[in-house]
């Protein structure tokens, strides 16, 4: 009862956030201040100077978390600390088909964040493109606890999100974040703000970055942050948001040629305002391509032995973006040592499709479901 309860009050405040969104005015900075409001600009939170600020590197991976991905991530990040002695962390934007809730469970016990990517990953543009907030809930809000309940993680570390095919949504999914207490978003390229990058910033006013896959928000939307995905230059000047989508790359052998490549699209940022460095990619990849692989692996230990840059994850920006600290102090700071869980893992199947004229089997940290998970029934009831 509680549980339907809670459906139906957020079901109400998005009717509220519908009828009732204002359309975002110009940003003021004398109204729009840390730690809740920030105006979409390039300036340095805090006013801090370039070499005073923390470079953040921000490791990303799209979609399910299975027997064969999970291989790479443990040889890329096992154990793997900065040089202030904390862990490194990566994101993880997790799509539930044929993902392995076991490993995710593995995957938030050695430190990584884990963030939301869709139930369905439907492959229409056009779905996601006029998505209305009740769709976003349903794919997306539900998600969380889908992915909490599963992998026996606690609901409340679960932040971000990342629409499928960085597919924007207008106005959409930034309403179902407000209502359902989601900290950022992942999903907003700009090829406008390279250099300098654009830092993030939330949506309480209108939006100065440029719209590459719209339709982009335009109302004010207080809550949500905005972490920007600041786009690479190919080796032939083109921009791309994802590593897999640089049309002009090294040879898939080319170890040199790649980590010569990972640096000038680093520097741009570390020898400029310092806005955090994305390097968001799909995990095959990384796989298909083996100078990648290793230039990745060299890219990663610089990182990891710089005394100015940290490996963190999405939600580690937004919480300095919100309390900026100079690189000094941020390095003298306690290291996060998140709660661990435990996962019995229960392998359960053949569960039979709501969609489809298939079964699934599904490995999870918790007891079998009825039938298998999916929209409009996330917990597979």
């Amino acid at each position: 009862m509680k549980f339907v309860l809670t459906v139906i009050s957020v079901v109400s405040a998005f009717a509220y956030v519908q009828a009732n969104l204002p359309a975002a005015a110009p940003c003021n900075e004398t109204l729009c201040s840390l730690p809740h409001c920030r105006c979409s600009t390039t300036n340095i939170p805090g006013g801090l100077a370039p070499n005073n600020t923390p470079q953040f590197v921000l490791l990303t991976f799209d979609d399910g978390v299975n027997v064969n991905n999970i291989i790479l991530y443990r040889q890329l990040l096992r154990n793997r600390v900065n040089s202030n002695r904390c862990r490194a962390a990566a994101t993880f934007f997790v799509t539930h088909e044929y993902t392995d809730y076991t490993l995710v469970n593995e995957l938030y016990n050695e430190g990584h964040e884990i963030a939301l990517h869709s139930i369905s990953h439907q492959v229409s543009m056009e779905y996601w493109r006029d998505a209305n907030v009740n769709t976003m809930m349903r794919e997306i809000g539900d998600q969380r606890s889908q992915v909490a309940h599963f992998a026996n993680i606690p609901v409340n570390t679960v932040h971000g999100v990342r629409l499928p095919f960085l597919q924007m949504s207008g106005n959409s999914s930034f309403q179902m974040m407000a209502s359902s207490g989601l900290t950022y978003d992942s999903s907003w390229p700009t090829n406008k703000y390279l250099d300098p990058g654009l830092w993030p910033y939330t949506l309480n006013f209108r939006s100065t970055q440029d719209c590459i896959i719209p339709p982009c928000p335009t109302g004010s939307i207080p809550g949500p942050w905005v972490i920007p995905m600041v786009s690479w230059i190919d080796l032939q000047g083109l921009p791309c948001a994802m590593v897999d989508t640089c049309y002009h790359h090294p040879h898939g052998a080319d170890e040199e040629g790649w980590y010569r490549f990972i640096l000038q699209n680093f520097e741009r940022h570390y020898n400029g305002n310092r806005a955090p460095f994305g390097f968001y990619v799909h995990e095959w990849f990384v796989r298909v391509n083996p100078g990648l692989r290793f230039a990745l692996e060299r890219f990663l230990n610089m990182i990891n032995n710089l005394n100015d840059a940290f490996m963190v994850n999405a939600k580690e920006v937004t919480d300095w973006v919100q309390n900026p600290v100079s690189v000094n102090v941020y390095r003298q700071r306690s290291c996060r040592n998140p709660l661990r869980t435990q996962c019995s893992p229960n392998f359960c199947g053949p569960l039979r499709s709501p969609i489809a004229d298939k079964n699934y089997y599904m490995q999870i940290c918790t007891r079998c479901p009825r039938v298998y998970p999916w929209v409009n029934n996330p917990l597979g009831l």
